[in-house]
C-alpha cells in the first residue's frame, strides 16, 4: 500500500531481491545473463507477480518484453553485449517507447523523426504513455527515417538516458499500477550513435508489430494475475464468514465465486496455450490475440464481481480487490486495445478460411 500510496518506484526490490534469483532475465540465454528459461515460466512469473501486485507485473512485463526482447530478436552480437546482457542480469532496466500523442493504436502514423548526420541519428519527437519512464537506463524507440515509405520508412533505436538531447516530460497521475513509473519521452535534436540503429533501417514497424504480438501473452498473464487475485480475496472473505449449513439460504453468495473460477481456469488454459505456441514458433499471433483478450476481459468482470462481493469493503483504497480493479482496465489497452484486439483475431480467422 506504501508504495502505491505514494507512487514509490519499487527500485530496490526489483534489482536488490529479484534481479539476483534471475528473474529479471528469465527467458533470455544464459549467454547474455539470462536464465534460459521458455515462454510459459515467463507467463507463470507475470501471472503470479501480479497475483500479489498489479505494479509488479507491469514493470517486469515492460522490461522484460518491450525493453529487452527487441534487442534479444532483432540486434546484433554488440548490442546484446552493450545492452540485452545487464538489461538480462537486473544490473539496468529497459523501457519501450511507440505510443505518440497522436500515435496510438495507429503505430504507422507515428511522428517523430531520425535523420542521420553522417555519425549520428538525430531525433526529434516524444513518445507517450512509455511504462518504466524516468527508471530505465535503455528505451527501445521508434522513428520515421523515411518519410516517404509509409510503413516500411519507421526504424527502431536504442536510445541511453543520458544521450544528449533526451529528456523525461511529466510522469502520468494514473488510476491504477500507480507504483509503475509511467511517462513521456523528448527527444530534441537527441544524438543516437549510428551503431544503435536497432536491426535493419525501415524495418522498424514490423519489429515493433512482432514485439506487441509477443506481449500479448505476458500482458494477458498479467490480467490472469489479477483476477486470480479477486477471487482468492474473495474466498478469504468467505473463510472468515459464518455460513449456515443450508448452501440455497447462501446461494447469491456461491454464484460468483462459480463464475469467476471458471473464467479464471479458463484464461489460464488460454495463456498457458499461447506461450506453449510461442515456445514452439508455431503460428501463434491468433492463439496469443485470443488470450490476451480475453483474460483482459475476464480480469475485468472478476475484478468487478469481487468489489460487489466485499461490499464497502471493496471500494476502500487498501484494499487488494480495489487495487485490483483499478489495474486491471490497462490490460484492456496495452500490446493493442480490445477494440483492436478483435480485429486481429477476425483478420487470423479470415487468414485461415481464405488458405
Amino acid at each position: 500500500p506504501e508504495y502505491e500510496a505514494t507512487e514509490r518506484f519499487p527500485r530496490e526490490l526489483l534489482l536488490e531481491k529479484m534481479a539476483p534469483k534471475g528473474y529479471l532475465g528469465l527467458p533470455f540465454p544464459e549467454e547474455f545473463g539470462g536464465r534460459g528459461e521458455d515462454s510459459l515460466s515467463l507467463a507463470i512469473l507475470i501471472e503470479e507477480c501480479s497475483r500479489t501486485w498489479g505494479s509488479l507485473g507491469i514493470i517486469l512485463a515492460a522490461h522484460i518484453g518491450l525493453g529487452s526482447n527487441p534487442i534479444f530478436a532483432f540486434g546484433n552480437e554488440e548490442q546484446k553485449k552493450k545492452y540485452l546482457t545487464p538489461l538480462a542480469k537486473g544490473e539496468r532496466l529497459g523501457g519501450y517507447g511507440l505510443t505518440e500523442p497522436s500515435a496510438g493504436s495507429d503505430s504507422g502514423a507515428t511522428k517523430t523523426t531520425a535523420v542521420f548526420d553522417g555519425t549520428h541519428w538525430v531525433l526529434n519527437g516524444s513518445k507517450a504513455w512509455c511504462t518504466n519512464a524516468t527508471e530505465a537506463y535503455s528505451y527501445v524507440v521508434s522513428a520515421v527515417t523515411d518519410p516517404e515509405a509509409g510503413h516500411r520508412g519507421i526504424s527502431a533505436f536504442i536510445v541511453e538516458r543520458d544521450f544528449p538531447g533526451f529528456s523525461f516530460g511529466k510522469k502520468e497521475d494514473k488510476m491504477g499500477l500507480r507504483a509503475s513509473a509511467t511517462g513521456t519521452l523528448i527527444f530534441d535534436n537527441c544524438r543516437v550513435p549510428a551503431e544503435n540503429l536497432l536491426g535493419e533501417e525501415g524495418m522498424g514497424f514490423k519489429y515493433f508489430m512482432q514485439t506487441l504480438d509477443g506481449g500479448r501473452t505476458t500482458i494477458g498473464a498479467m490480467a490472469l494475475g489479477l483476477a486470480q487475485c479477486a477471487l482468492d480475496e474473495v474466498l478469504r472473505t468467505l473463510k472468515d464468514t459464518e455460513l449456515k449449513d443450508d448452501l440455497w439460504e447462501n446461494e447469491y453468495r456461491m454464484a460468483p465465486i462459480a463464475e469467476i473460477a471458471t473464467d479464471v481456469a479458463a484464461a489460464r488454459h488460454m495463456i498457458y496455450n499461447a506461450a506453449i505456441q510461442k515456445q514452439n514458433l508455431k503460428r501463434w499471433t491468433l492463439d496469443g490475440a485470443f488470450a490476451k483478450f480475453f483474460a483482459s476481459e475476464i480480469a475485468m468482470r472478476a475484478t468487478d464481481k469481487a468489489v460487489e462481493y466485499l461490499a464497502e469493503n471493496g471500494l476502500t483504497m487498501n484494499c487488494k480487490v480495489s487495487r485490483a480493479f483499478r489495474d486491471t482496465k490497462l490490460t484492456t489497452i496495452g500490446e493493442g486495445t480490445n477494440e483492436i484486439h478483435r480485429v486481429v483475431i477476425a483478420r487470423e480467422i479470415l487468414k485461415k478460411i481464405a488458405e
